[in-house]
């Protein structure tokens, strides 16, 4: 019989695989043990533009399952982190002579290093709105008891009902917009909802390659172009770097966005050959393509505060790295006659203050679930954006 090993798990294995705590323990064969400094170093590393989202994902991994990994304990800090503002934090409270004393943070790193001073710590129940709603609601309801405004349902033929605030339909017809043909019943089901007239805000949370961006892209043109029911579309992302920072870009906004929007340059171009889009762009021969200010238009998100936006289609990409006060200023701005569609992948959050739980994406969905204007939908399907992507996300790279 195999004895169990313990095993002490270093900081640099923890940033090349953050699940190797649970590979290392073999169910429960083996003891994982992590070191007091190494916990310090992940909290460093959580503000890294390279690393940040390994550390906060290792972490993620740490404070979720604390029964299953042992934290060692230290009497010394290292020079490097004594001055850390949370060991001197600790220190009051130990200090305090208070009865069973419960820190509140949101930090979890410092309710990992409280439990090892045998401090008590909770989490600031505000901050996090329900756990991960944007990933437990995809917009479908398996009883008819449960329905609300915009869902859909399986009916007895396999076919999808929608329910909307005012109507009910069998959706078995196939959406062409913008000369775009979904490759998928959930393709299908998300033009459905960004078409929708009484639908004013939309959010399509899936993993990389199911067409978020291409879909959203498409019906913006389709309602600007040919509806004319607006006359301009906006896009806005967070500027969030998961490699080496790029530091100073010179020109314009657009010519600082572009390597951030290259994507959209040419998802744009894609749709242009499907069908011209002629009105959105001033050239399409340069790289990128110049567009029209009055039809299109890049935005910061830095550069929303003050704006109001009306009679446009507002595409907000990456929502997942967006906070909930970033959220509520940027959609504090849209007036009237806005349509606006909100992209993410909650299992790809990048900012290393948000997680799964609190990132923007959830809040908009745990939030405005259940609203006559409001829809969601968790878009998947068998193919993605390619065999590499398929295999990628079946292989849980």
């Amino acid at each position: 019989m195999e004895i169990q090993k313990n095993y002490i798990v270093d900081t640099n294995v923890l940033l090349e695989d953050p699940n190797a705590l649970f590979k290392l323990r073999n169910g429960n064969e083996n003891a994982v043990y992590i070191p007091y400094h190494v916990l310090l170093e992940l909290n460093r590393f959580k503000k890294d533009p390279r690393l940040g989202h390994i550390a906060s994902q290792a972490i993620r991994n740490i404070s979720k399952y604390p029964d299953q990994f042992g934290l060692l304990k230290t009497t010394s800090v290292a020079k490097i982190f004594s001055s850390q503002v949370d060991s001197h934090i600790l220190e009051e409270i130990r200090e305090s002579g208070l009865p069973e004393p419960i820190l509140v943070t949101n930090d979890k790193v410092f309710q990992l290093q409280a439990g090892t001073h045998g401090i008590r710590s909770e989490a600031y129940k505000e901050s996090v709105p329900a756990e991960s709603e944007a990933k437990r609601y995809n917009g479908f309801v398996d009883n008819p008891a449960l329905r609300i405004p915009n869902c859909f349902m399986w009916n007895d033929s396999g076919k999808p009902v929608f329910y909307g605030a005012t109507e009910e339909k069998v959706v078995d017809y196939q959406h062409k917009t913008w000369n775009v043909i979904p490759r998928s019943i959930y393709q299908n089901l998300a033009l459905e909802l960004m078409n929708h007239p009484d639908i004013h805000i939309v959010t399509i949370q899936s993993a990389a390659g199911y067409g978020k961006s291409f879909l959203a892209l498409a019906s913006a043109l389709y309602q600007t172009l040919e509806r004319k029911t607006h006359e301009k579309i906006y896009v806005v992302k967070p500027m969030i770097e998961i490699g080496q920072k790029l530091g100073y870009l010179p020109g314009k906004i657009d010519e600082k966005m572009e390597p951030y929007t290259r994507y959209i340059s040419d998802l744009l171009l894609k749709l242009h050959k499907l069908r011209p889009a002629n009105r959105i762009f001033t050239s399409t021969s340069e790289v990128p393509p110049a567009y029209d200010s009055k039809r299109f238009e890049l935005l910061p998100l830095a550069y929303i505060r003050g704006m109001n936006i009306e009679n446009a289609v507002v595409i907000i990409d990456e929502m997942q790295n967006m906070s909930r006060s970033e959220c509520r200023s940027l959609l504090s701005r849209m007036g009237e006659g806005v349509k606006c569609f909100c992209l993410g992948d909650i299992h790809q959050v990048d900012n290393p203050y948000l997680n799964i739980d609190n990132n923007g994406m959830n809040w908009v969905v745990n939030k405005f679930k259940g609203s006559r204007i409001y829809a969601h939908l968790g878009l998947r399907g068998d193919k993605s954006r390619g065999p590499i992507t398929d295999l990628v996300i079946r292989s849980g790279l």
